[in-house]
């Protein structure tokens, strides 16, 4: 003999329903911001930072090499600085590392050599300076690059007296 079957019919109470609603939504909402946020704000890059090493040569030529650089930099946007200690007797030397007279140019006072000829200043890239003639073979002028898109002094370095 079976007994009467009793079916429950009552599902979940509204409040409970209507509660587990608001909260799928506010996930799924946040979730599809947190996805959009990347989108949604701009980053701006960091200022590249650089070591370098300086060598005095016999020949009364200075090298300044890159020896690690973070990010790759276009030429036109570095600019260099030969500063002597005594201002009012010498003028700085100024110029872009993408200047005709400078980049890749063999014979000039300052050249720039890209070592993978990849038209970018890269780690291994050097510079040469001709110290003997400009008169910056004592011991007191400092070199310079400069990043002109963000004003970051990149290098600043003191070139060694020759011997």
């Amino acid at each position: 003999m079976r007994g009467p079957v009793r079916r429950d019919e009552e599902a979940v109470s509204p409040v409970i329903a209507t509660v587990l609603l608001l909260a799928i939504t506010v996930m799924l909402s946040s979730m599809v911001f947190v996805l959009m946020q990347g989108a949604l704000t701009t980053v701006e890059k960091s200022a590249p930072q650089a070591s370098v090493s300086v060598r005095a040569l016999d020949n009364g030529f200075h090298v300044v090499r890159i020896t690690s650089l973070d990010q790759s930099i276009d030429p036109a946007r570095l600019q260099f600085d030969l500063l002597p200690a005594n201002m009012t007797e010498s003028l700085p030397i100024r110029g872009q590392v993408s200047d005709a007279d400078v980049y890749g140019v063999i014979g000039t006072n300052i050249s720039f050599h890209d070592r993978d000829a990849g038209y970018s200043v890269t780690q291994g890239d050097y510079f040469v300076i001709d110290s003997e003639t400009i008169g910056a073979d004592d011991g007191t002028w400092r070199f310079r690059l400069v990043e002109q898109t963000a004003g970051a002094l990149i290098v600043d370095v003191s070139l060694p007296a020759m011997t």
